[in-house]
């Protein structure tokens, strides 16, 4: 999809593009991949690398266009894990510019009539634009790790009685999930520092701005760190409680057959083809079933008082 505005805000929307004009592209189809490249006279590889789902952040500067690919975090159900990150392009010229993403995202959603509803007033920089697009993008990586994090929990508390793998399947995700999130935002802030210190940059970028930015990505990086460090150990911790709960269930199985076992031997005893001195007696069948009672009764009270129930 392909909407163009006239200004960065994303208020006011135009059927062409204007001097100074933002352009926002969304899960672009064939046809409308064919329209960037011809109207826009955009360079072909440029469009490919930025709808590349492996293509790494970088500033990239030529004479007539400068290019911003930074990496934001997408959820998804029907990804195999919930959350993960796609590259979102920034192509500047003299004339507009244009942000690129295969995905439908939380940072620029095609859908709403601005993504920057907290502002009142029209963002005309491209630089600090693109800023505030970093900054935005660390709020949706905190969002997306407190969400990673309430997910964890509601699964450590299933792995604490499981004897299955699904459940640490679950937590391996989610662990990918970080190891995503972590090479991304570690990307984002080189690009942050090479857009700090470009000489080739020549408007006055907010510093305050930049600061937040900076701030919010480290902060996002230390929590998916800390969050990451935490599920390798509990990986480990929950393969050995998961096994552990397998030993428990087959010893209980064990101690089951055993005490079923007990009045198995004994009618299996008096069943036997010979003499036993009581196959005339009027109440053999009776007495067979109270012994076999009281051995499997006593030997229930010796496993609990051993506490192997």
């Amino acid at each position: 999809m392909i909407k163009i505005f006239k200004t960065f805000g994303g208020y006011i929307e135009t059927p062409h593009v204007e001097k100074g004009g933002w352009i926002n592209i969304t899960q672009p189809t064939t046809e409308e991949i064919d329209r960037i490249s011809q109207e826009f006279h955009l360079p072909d590889d440029i469009i490919r690398d930025i709808l590349d789902t492996d293509e790494r952040p970088r500033l990239e500067f030529d004479d007539d266009w400068t290019l911003v690919i930074i990496r934001i975090p997408i959820k998804s159900a029907n990804n195999g894990i919930p959350y993960y990150t796609v590259p979102l392009g920034i192509f500047m010229t003299d004339e507009f510019t244009m942000t690129l993403c295969l995905m439908d995202n939380g940072i620029l959603p095609i859908k709403e009539p601005s993504p920057f509803r907290e502002q009142y007033r029209e963002i005309t920089d491209v630089y600090n634009f693109i800023l505030r697009l970093f900054l935005r993008s660390g709020n949706t990586y905190l969002n997306y790790l407190k969400e990673i994090n309430q997910q964890t929990s509601v699964i450590e508390q299933d792995l604490e009685k499981s004897i299955k793998n699904s459940e640490l399947n679950k937590l391996l995700k989610m662990e990918k999930c970080l190891v995503y999130f972590i090479t991304s935002i570690k990307a984002n802030e080189i690009v942050l520092a090479k857009l700090r210190n470009s000489k080739k940059i020549t408007s006055e970028i907010n510093e305050d701005l930049l600061e937040d930015a900076i701030i919010e990505n480290k902060q996002a990086l230390e929590m998916a760190q800390i969050y990451s460090d935490i599920q390798s150990g509990m990986m480990d911790a929950f393969a050995s409680v998961i096994s552990n709960n397998l030993n428990v269930v087959m010893k209980q199985l064990t101690l089951i057959s055993i005490i079923l076992m007990i009045p198995t031997l004994i009618a299996s005893i008096f069943g036997m083809n010979v003499p036993n001195y009581i196959e005339n007696w009027t109440w053999a069948m009776p007495f067979i079933i109270i012994l076999s009672l009281t051995f499997s009764i006593f030997g229930v009270m010796l496993f609990r008082k051993r506490q192997w129930f």
